[in-house]
């Protein structure tokens, strides 16, 4: 794999036409190890001497919020300088020069900046529903499986196994294995196919890695933000929210609050992030397991504008759907309140609601006597071009709630309604990963409660 990396490095320095397979936006682990993979057995498989070259669909400096994708590629041993990342090829200028073909991985629906590219699409491998008013009109393989990986591999398995080695197995069965939660049946992530093709390449490789081990090591560095300045951490899962001028950022922080409000310099951290993101409130939701092994979820919120805090606070405190039984914390940081979430159940999706309302109360309260509400500190068209760009993940005031971090945005295709996949099974997002094991702990204890009656 490494030789074959180089020489698509190499390949970017020519002026001459590109066969580019592009992973999706959210750049996660499944959309990395796919466009790896399949560029790879397109590249051994070509007879026609073109060039497949994988691009991550992000931007280089963005990879470190990937803890899972460094982690795994540094396991595996292939070097980070290897990769192409979005920023290091411009597909605009190959398509208007005429040297660029697509070949889509992991979704298949273009986000609004890349349209234009639409017309060099010439086959796309997903395992989400078909989004038919957006899909480009080429030959497209979608099946509803757990991992995009396991389409990979079944399309190595079936049409050159030989170019298979030890490698590129290992990328694709830790990948299937993480998505497919461990291909634990509890779960249900995983189909049968899933299953069939992590077995192939278990029975072809017997040394790949235990899946136990895999999956712990995997969910491990997903979750590590031990590397990450607060602005990282914050971005790394954060959604957004907006009502009538009045912006709000919700970021998960897979840590200890109290440990994160010691981080040195946390408040000039703070102010800076919603400075730069144009945020009026940013809403930090912690999630991690104490030493007994029990889901914690605390609540920090931060704003410099004594109104609006006081307003986001009495709504979170006083809210009956959920109830989110909240003890406040002491916190010696102005403009800051902290808390305790008693009910470990109600995610960052359930609180959605309830910021909009109090971003729509605030608004109703500050509105100026032309019944236009006033911003706050944050210049127009500042907030207008942030609207702009967030505009594929907002709907109605509200961002969707995706598989994966939504910075970068997650594929247009991810938002379709009705997906069968959706009917009881997890989305994998880290913070949907502690709600389901926190689902399951509880349950325990109330298993454990009952057999000692």
């Amino acid at each position: 794999m490494e030789d074959y990396l180089e020489g698509c490095r190499a390949a970017l320095q020519e002026s001459r036409p590109l066969q580019v397979v592009l992973g999706n936006e959210a750049c996660d682990l499944d959309s990395v190890v796919s466009a790896l993979a399949l560029a790879f057995y397109l590249a051994k498989t070509n007879e026609a001497e073109e060039i497949f070259v994988p691009v991550l669909n992000i931007q280089r400096s963005e990879l470190c919020l990937r803890g899972d994708v460094v982690f795994f590629l540094q396991k595996i041993g292939i070097p980070e300088s290897l990769l192409i990342f979005r920023d290091e090829i411009d597909l605009h200028a190959l398509h208007q020069a005429g040297w660029l073909t697509l070949i889509l991985v992991d979704h298949h629906v273009l986000p609004k900046n890349d349209a234009a590219l639409e017309e060099t699409v010439a086959e796309v491998l997903d395992h989400r529903p078909i989004e038919q008013r957006h899909c480009p009109p080429c030959p497209v393989s979608v099946e509803l499986v757990g991992s995009c990986a396991t389409l990979v591999t079944e399309r190595i398995l079936q049409g050159a196994p030989e170019i298979l080695d030890r490698q590129t197995a290992a990328l694709l069965h830790g990948t299937i294995i993480l998505d497919c939660v461990n291909m634990d049946p509890k779960i249900g992530k995983a189909t049968p196919k899933d299953t069939k093709y992590v077995e192939k390449l278990e029975a072809l490789f017997p040394d790949l890695p235990k899946r136990n081990n895999i999956f712990d090591s995997l969910q491990k560095a997903k979750f590590d933000v031990s590397g990450l300045t607060t602005e990282q951490m914050l971005r790394k899962d954060q959604k957004i929210i907006f009502r009538q001028g009045t912006r709000a950022a919700i970021s998960a922080i897979y840590m200890d609050l109290e440990a994160f409000l010691q981080r040195p310099g946390l408040m000039a951290d703070l102010q800076a992030f919603c400075q730069a993101h144009s945020c009026d409130v940013l809403i930090a939701m912690a999630i991690f397991f104490n030493t007994h092994n029990e889901p914690v979820r605390q609540l920090a919120v931060f704003c410099p504008h004594a109104a609006l805090r006081t307003m986001m606070c009495e709504v979170l405190e006083r809210s009956q759907s959920p109830s989110l039984k909240l003890v406040p914390l002491p916190s010696t940081h102005p403009n800051l309140q902290a808390y305790l979430q008693g009910n470990t159940q109600a995610s960052r999706k359930k609180l959605l609601p309830l910021l909009q309302e109090a971003l729509s109360a605030y608004s109703d309260s500050t509105k100026s006597p032309s019944g236009q509400p006033e911003t706050l500190g944050v210049p127009g068209e500042q907030v207008d071009k942030e609207l702009d760009r967030a505009g594929n993940s907002l709907i109605s005031g509200l961002s969707q709630d995706e598989e994966e971090p939504v910075l970068p945005p997650t594929p247009m295709n991810s938002l379709v309604d009705e997906c069968p996949l959706d009917q009881g099974l997890p989305k994998l997002s880290a913070e949907a990963i502690f709600e389901k094991c926190s689902q399951i702990s509880l349950s325990q204890s109330v298993t454990t409660s009952s057999s000692k009656k």
